[in-house]
């Protein structure tokens, strides 16, 4: 499977704990993005995706005509008719019911809302431009519209948040008749507003570790499937897209400080969106060449993501060479004696307890 991601640089504002690349109020660079996106894209033209994932920032500022021309531009120059899943993000503010209808004709099939929080108070002590109510209408625009899935993102931590409020931004979420939620914990992150001056009332890592088991309890309880570390779906609802990237898949990123990986080589562009319009072509850096171990080593942790399906040992083993995974099989079998992986026959997990310190045993599993 190979997927598509293109990068949506925009937002309304910046939120204070956000550190993913993206301008504010600056949509009048949007017609000349568009157009860099196409002629990035041309430099690999005629190459086919089983999947397409329009992220950001917020794409659904782009508009009705913006987002047409963007997949006109991107099925000129690329093979999309065998997509399985085509996902666009959206941001309860732009979520228009014009702009919406446009992405399902357009041949979306999946939105994700960034909700965050049905809690106004916790919207606005990070600087989230809509509020509950706006966020429970779009969520209903996108459900009834009829959309294939629907997702939200949730995130556990925020300034002043209990149990009890978190609870019922589930309960209002789920109530909506969504199929998928990503549960992510707020984190400081260098340059951000967020970790320059952070709350009083900013949950404690004890805190937010119960908030984030208290969710995995309820949701499941519901219904929800556990299947990544940050993602909940009902059954048969898992995001293809990112499935693709947690199994060791191709994948090819354009737009600024998008990321690529493909014939054992990766990539990142530059995150500046202004150089990126001058030359589409000659933003990237971060370039690596996988060896094979390497390869090993990263496909094995991505999959360890997966909380249910894991990583097979024995399925690696037919494609790679034994000696390729020696080193691997003795990281993993190291951490299931100390209790950090469970194994079950060949198939390798990673164990409820670790999820939250599950950054340490990946980095393990790397070497």
């Amino acid at each position: 499977m190979r997927g598509l991601y293109v990068h949506v640089p925009f937002c309304v504002s910046k939120c204070a704990y956000c550190d993913f690349y993206s301008l504010a109020d600056r949509l009048d660079l949007v017609p000349a993005y568009i157009d860099a996106v196409v002629t990035e894209a041309q430099a690999r033209a005629g190459m086919s995706f089983d999947t397409l994932y329009l992220g950001g920032g917020t794409p659904s500022l782009l508009g009705v005509g913006n987002l047409q021309r963007m997949l006109d531009g991107l099925r000129r120059v690329f093979d999309l008719t065998a997509l399985v899943e085509a996902t666009i993000e959206v941001n309860p503010e732009s979520a228009s019911e014009d702009f919406l209808r446009s992405a399902l004709d357009l041949g979306f099939t999946r939105v994700s809302v960034g909700v965050q929080s049905l809690s106004d108070r916790e919207l606005r002590s990070v600087g989230r431009v809509h509020t509950a109510a706006q966020a429970v209408e779009a969520v209903s625009r996108v459900v009834g519209m009829g959309f294939k899935d629907v997702s939200a993102d949730v995130i556990v931590g925020l300034p002043g948040q209990t149990p009890d409020s978190l609870r019922r931004t589930l309960e209002g979420l789920t109530s909506l008749s969504i199929s998928h939620l990503s549960v992510y914990c707020l984190s400081l992150e260098e340059g951000t507003r967020l970790a320059a001056d952070p709350p009083d009332d900013l949950p404690s890592d004890d805190l937010q570790a119960d908030l984030f088991e208290g969710a995995r309890s309820v949701l499941g309880g519901w219904g929800f499937i556990h299947y990544e570390i940050s993602n909940f779906c009902l059954p048969g609802q898992r995001c293809r897209h990112n499935l693709n990237y947690w199994r060791g898949g191709e994948y090819l990123g354009l737009g600024p400080a998008a990321a690529s990986h493909l014939d054992g080589r990766r990539w990142k562009n530059q995150a500046d969106v202004l150089a990126y319009l001058r030359c589409p072509l000659g933003v990237v850096d971060e370039v690596e060449e996988l060896g094979l171990k390497e390869k090993v080593a990263e496909e094995a942790m991505l999959r360890l993501r997966q909380m249910d399906e894991g990583l097979a040992a024995d399925e690696m083993m037919s494609r790679f060479s034994k000696v390729m995974m020696e080193g691997l099989l003795s990281r993993l079998d190291s951490l299931v004696a100390e209790g950090l992986l469970t194994c079950d026959g060949s198939r390798y997990r990673l164990p409820r307890s670790q999820v939250l310190t599950s950054n340490i045993v990946l980095a393990r599993v790397l070497g």
